[in-house]
């Protein structure tokens, strides 16, 4: 990794950071998954830094506005920052190809399973792709990844929000503490 370059985490917002809530949008919903503090925690001190990147179909189906979803995250982002955890960047698909919402009715480049967030963030930040990592808890998820450049040995499902059929070929984590332990190794 040359000096100027930076690895990033790219996580998942809903069951990964926040316990599954369909179209969350209340504070006083919000429920960090299990062992996430503690694995946002170690992900940065492995030299991680976070990047958020969330669909949020919500605001296309007019469940909740823009401004709403931003009042819940600079509320969590704020908390993070109070408990030690920057994060880097947060990016959100507000589109829904079945949105009631004109403006977010569309089919898109962010939306996962596309590439749209991770692609810019790279042209935002000096990203090295090939330390970096994706952790979701939707084939989705993976699948955007892998499309932004991640490899995908390098993209985690967790099981903290949609649960994932173990039968699958990829390996699922149980929460970011088991995925941060994971990377552990191998550092």
């Amino acid at each position: 990794m040359s000096a100027d370059k930076i690895k990033v985490a790219f996580l998942d917002r809903d069951g990964v950071i926040n316990k599954e809530v369909n179209y969350l949008y209340k504070i006083e919903d919000f429920e960090y998954t299990e062992n996430c503090i503690e694995g946002l925690k170690k992900i940065k001190e492995l030299g991680y830094e976070i990047i958020i990147v969330t669909n949020q179909a919500g605001i296309a189906r007019g469940y909740y506005t823009e401004q709403q979803y931003q009042k819940l995250t600079d509320w969590y982002l704020n908390d993070l920052k109070q408990q030690g955890i920057d994060i880097l960047d947060v990016y959100h698909c507000p589109h829904h190809p079945e949105g009631k919402v004109n403006r977010y009715t569309k089919k898109c480049a962010c939306r996962k399973p596309m590439a749209g967030m991770i692609e810019t963030a790279k042209n935002k930040y000096d990203i090295d792709m090939s330390i970096s990592i994706l952790v979701g808890d939707k084939l989705s998820d993976i699948e955007s990844g892998i499309k932004g450049g991640l490899f995908e040995t390098a993209c985690y499902l967790v099981n903290t929000g949609h649960k994932i059929a173990r039968e699958l070929k990829m390996k699922v984590f149980d929460d970011l503490i088991d995925v941060s332990n994971q990377l552990n190794l191998k550092e």
